[in-house]
């Protein structure tokens, strides 16, 4: 493995521009004149040559809610099963301490995925209309 080698003309030497006429001397490879050859020109990002660009030309419409959107995690009859025995209280932080939501802005929604066999107690969380149905079957109640 010591032994390899990059082949021949792999590897070239950094051209050094300005140094001279013999290594890309007087223009430096930026051509003769103009607004690129000088020393910081250019134009900005997003520049059509004086054209309206495009970024002004799209027009910018409507609301959107994103930003302000509340993301839920969604914790099934089933983990609720598994997590807590009969008489616990079923909370966020609950929740969060035996690790099934996580983030920091993120809220749970109870759903009624699988059977619930304990009677629990569901304390400041939304439930869907067929979760509570299952939950006060099992004995549990919302709060």
């Amino acid at each position: 493995m010591g032994q390899i080698k990059a082949p021949i003309g792999a590897t070239t030497k950094k051209t050094i521009v300005g140094r001279g006429n013999a290594s890309k001397g007087r223009s430096c490879g930026r051509g003769h004149d103009g607004q690129n050859s000088r020393s910081g020109g250019g134009v900005r990002l997003g520049f059509e040559g004086g054209q309206n660009p495009l970024y002004r030309r799209v027009a910018r419409r409507g609301f959107s809610n994103s930003k302000f959107k509340q993301e839920y995690a969604v914790v099934s009859l089933d983990v609720l099963s598994a997590n807590f025995e009969d008489g616990d209280v079923v909370t966020l932080d609950a929740l969060k301490d035996i690790g099934v939501v996580k983030g920091h802005d993120v809220q749970a929604k109870i759903l009624s995925n699988g059977e619930l066999s304990k009677k629990v107690i569901i304390d400041g969380l939304k439930v869907s209309a067929s979760a509570i149905e299952k939950i006060t079957a099992a004995g549990g109640e919302i709060r």
